[in-house]
């Protein structure tokens, strides 16, 4: 594993998963949420956000945390192994709320500058809606790309637990 995707609806661990395989195979970690959004929740221009992928992509190994469907199926053609945290959609729901909570008024680590954390109705609906609108678009490209790559589904968080346990040593 040298250039890896964690991928997943919001509130499934993404950035903590990322943090602790990058810590255990000695690889630099990127959260793309603190690459597209400029201070006060800016977003990225889309010509600027696919150069700033396509240069992130060239490197020799990487761990790069995110969604952005726009520029998912390239992630998923560059790297070497795809993550996919499939949890449930409640875990999530909780997981965004305490993250809420306990951000209040505070940026996230893997959060851009300016960004102080948020919680909006659409990301709710976002984050609910995953199961049936994202993740059959993920599936479906995970299926397109099975070459060359190995594609491990995590569906609790025991499972991802067991697989950073096992990453680490």
């Amino acid at each position: 594993m040298r250039r890896v995707l964690v991928i997943g609806s919001g509130g499934a661990g993404k950035s903590t998963f990322a943090n602790r395989l990058g810590e255990s195979l000695g690889i630099e970690v990127v959260h793309l949420d603190s690459l597209y959004w400029n201070p006060g929740w800016v977003e990225t221009p889309k010509q600027e956000w696919s150069k700033t992928i396509e240069a992130l992509l060239e490197r020799d190994s990487w761990i790069i945390d995110g969604n952005y469907s726009g520029t998912l199926e390239l992630r998923v053609q560059s790297c070497d192994t795809v993550i996919f945290l499939d949890i449930a959609r409640t875990i999530c729901l909780w997981r965004i709320i305490k993250r809420k909570l306990l951000f209040h008024k505070k940026r996230r680590p893997d959060m851009a500058e300016g960004c102080h954390e948020r919680l909006t109705w659409e990301f709710v609906q976002w984050v609910w809606d995953y199961p049936n609108r994202a993740r059959p678009k993920v599936m479906a490209l995970l299926e397109k790309y099975p070459e060359g790559r190995r594609i491990i589904v995590l569906r609790s968080s025991a499972k991802a637990k067991e697989f950073l346990m096992k990453a680490e040593g």
